[in-house]
């Protein structure tokens, strides 16, 4: 059965708002939560940027039922791999064991503030495929003494473990990532938009590297934005917070005022064109039913922008989440 998760994005609200949204998300029968971890957000004007470490606290201490899983943080630069094992054991653990971590290669917005490096993806990958062996045995109770090419532990131990296995979870937008995924993770974060070129350029050759690897094929988590709104002006308004995730150069760019510059340089129809715009709850469960039908993702999270945020928590809870299960 598909497992529904609202998305809880740092760059827009600030923690203790994340953290009600959170337990209104549960009140209206979300299954878990999904929680970007950002150092910078996209934009410079209406934005925020919190710990998300610290907000993911709150909400374990705030709920009771929903799972919470990072989408995504990068354990490669600003963290080594062991601090962000520590991290997620000791958040499962002020959860009572609802905490996953995903993980991602990243982007420079929050690397190159920090002034660390942002090299190419091949540099990234081979430090992904060290950090999630790290993560993974630290997780698993290991005493470990690792000696890769980019990061080392000497006798490392979490004395504070998980309560649970805990599930990695990997972003993946094409077939490299998703490989890596197949072969070291336990599931895969994709953003949606045409589902057959997810299937093709994500699901499948996932499919194929845990055949190869003699594993199950991984878990998927499918992601989508929508923007719910009644018109394309209102839709911009509710959109303010996220347009320079679709500027060009955002893997790049080190400040969110260049991002927010260019995105507002772009005609505001091509930004628009690259979300879902729906009006009501019947068009909001026609964009995330292929989630379900077409992708069979075990995990569907709704991204989605609003001018009012909690109503639409509620509206997806009471008509949207019942149509979608067949409720």
């Amino acid at each position: 059965m598909t497992g529904f998760y609202y998305f809880c994005g740092h760059e827009q609200w600030q923690p203790e708002t994340l953290v009600r949204h959170a337990v209104i998300a549960e009140e209206a029968g979300f299954d878990g939560l999904v929680v970007s971890e950002h150092f910078h957000p996209w934009v410079d004007d209406h934005s925020a940027a919190g710990f998300a470490f610290a907000t993911i606290a709150a909400m374990a201490q705030a709920t009771t039922r929903v799972r919470i899983v990072t989408g995504v943080t990068t354990p490669l630069f600003r963290y080594h791999p062991g601090v962000v094992a520590q991290a997620a054991a000791t958040l499962d653990r002020l959860s009572a064991g609802r905490f996953d971590l995903g993980v991602g290669t990243g982007e420079n917005i929050n690397e190159g503030p920090l002034g660390y490096p942002f090299p190419g993806y091949a540099e990234r990958a081979g430090r992904m495929r060290e950090a999630l062996q790290i993560m993974r045995r630290l997780l698993d109770g290991e005493k470990l003494t690792f000696d890769g090419q980019w990061y080392r532990t000497d006798r490392a131990k979490l004395y504070s473990p998980p309560l649970h296995r805990m599930e990695l979870w990997m972003a993946s937008g094409g077939p490299k990532s998703s490989a890596l995924a197949a072969e070291l993770a336990d599931g895969i974060i994709t953003s949606v938009k045409v589902p057959a070129e997810t299937m093709e350029n994500v699901i499948e050759p996932a499919r194929i590297a845990a055949a190869a690897a003699g594993r199950p094929s991984p878990k998927v988590l499918a992601t989508r934005w929508s923007i719910l709104a009644h018109s394309h002006e209102e839709a911009w308004q509710a959109l303010r917070s996220w347009r320079g995730l679709r500027a060009p150069g955002r893997l790049e760019a080190v400040d969110p005022k260049d991002l927010r510059e260019r995105a507002d340089a772009m005609p505001r129809d091509e930004v628009l064109g690259r979300y879902a715009i729906v009006g009501d709850a019947a068009s909001m469960v026609a964009t995330y039913r292929p989630l379900v039908a077409d992708v069979a993702a075990d995990i569907v999270a709704f991204q989605v922008a609003s001018l009012d945020q909690e109503a639409a928590i509620r509206m997806m809870g009471r008509e949207v989440l019942p149509a979608l299960r067949g409720e």
